[in-house]
């Protein structure tokens, strides 16, 4: 288990992370999103040791990570699949993590096994693809076969293949009792693969919830609707706080109505429905709603257009 109580970081005069407060517990994925900025690295390299917080504390497993005897078989992160050194062989890399670590040669062949990299594990990592590099990351984080796992932008750049794999795995370990808490910018990834979510924004956090509660917390009502008189049905259902856009001659989206509301004033007015298609919040649509006044970092439309 990971917990992160009262945690900022400064940096100067900018604050990357500002009084946040979470656990995330085992048994499930915990997605850890933010617009870029938010401090969701800084986060991270603070819960294993690599930043030392302003104020507050994390724990892993019930200690700050410098406080087990044993950190590798305590925890796994990757947080940059590039740290590597470029002239050394795969499998040394991990020999090496491993010899460092009192982690026997056995338990290297295990984790190769495990990441599907025996055809390549002889190669120096300065050739590999990216999505080599990740496997590689992720081969290291299981070496001391560790109860948390974190992983910091593991999808980023990989093929459809290597991002099915990367989900996968995070879900399997998951379901073996293990922490997992990882990050990502792909929110239809992340709707694939997580249980549980922490968006955090400006430094703070702004939602901590499994992600179905999250998403029904978000969601406004929208229905796609098919009517034999589109332009009759959306005068009568037209009032403060509701949208309605006409998508065709016979077709109309409505928000701000529930969808029974709408057949009844249908069949009132003696209107053919074709179709009556309530939609459900996408966790694109519920993050960016959330964030938007949390982005740091935001583009022009006006510039670009």
């Amino acid at each position: 288990m990971i917990t992160a109580e009262n945690l900022t970081k400064r940096f100067g005069a900018r604050t990357a992370v500002d009084d946040a407060s979470f656990t995330v517990k085992p048994g499930k994925v915990t997605g850890f999103l933010g617009p870029n900025g938010a401090g969701k690295s800084t986060t991270m390299r603070m819960i294993m040791g690599l930043d030392r917080p302003t104020s507050g504390r994390t724990t892993v497993n019930g200690r700050t990570f410098a406080e087990h005897p044993d950190p590798l078989h305590q925890a796994g992160a990757l947080l940059d699949a590039k740290a590597v050194h470029p002239g050394r062989r795969a499998v040394d890399h991990l020999r090496m993590l491993a010899a460092t670590n009192g982690i026997g040669r056995r338990r290297v062949d295990e984790v190769i096994e495990l990441t599907g990299l025996g055809s390549v594990a002889g190669r120096r990592v300065g050739g590999f693809s990216l999505g080599m590099h990740q496997r590689l990351g992720i081969a290291a984080t299981m070496l001391g076969d560790p109860q948390v796992l974190m992983f910091d932008e593991p999808v980023n750049g990989l093929d459809p293949e290597g991002v099915h794999w990367v989900r996968g795995f995070a879900k399997a370990r998951a379901a073996e009792g293990r922490t997992v808490f990882l990050s990502s910018h792909l929110m239809s990834e992340m709707s694939q693969t997580a249980d549980h979510i922490i968006v955090l924004g400006r430094g703070r956090v702004l939602a901590d919830a499994p992600i179905r509660e999250f998403l029904r917390a978000a969601e406004k009502p929208t229905t796609r609707v098919r009517v034999s008189d589109a332009t009759v049905l959306a005068s009568l259902l037209s009032a403060d706080g509701v949208e309605i856009t006409q998508t065709g001659p016979d077709a109309l989206e409505v928000t701000g109505v529930p969808a029974a509301r709408i057949a009844r004033v249908a069949a009132l007015e003696n209107l053919d429905l074709h179709e009556l298609a309530p939609q459900a919040a996408s966790l694109e649509e519920a993050y960016l709603a959330l964030t938007d006044d949390a982005t740091e970092y935001r583009s022009d439309a006006a510039a670009v257009a």
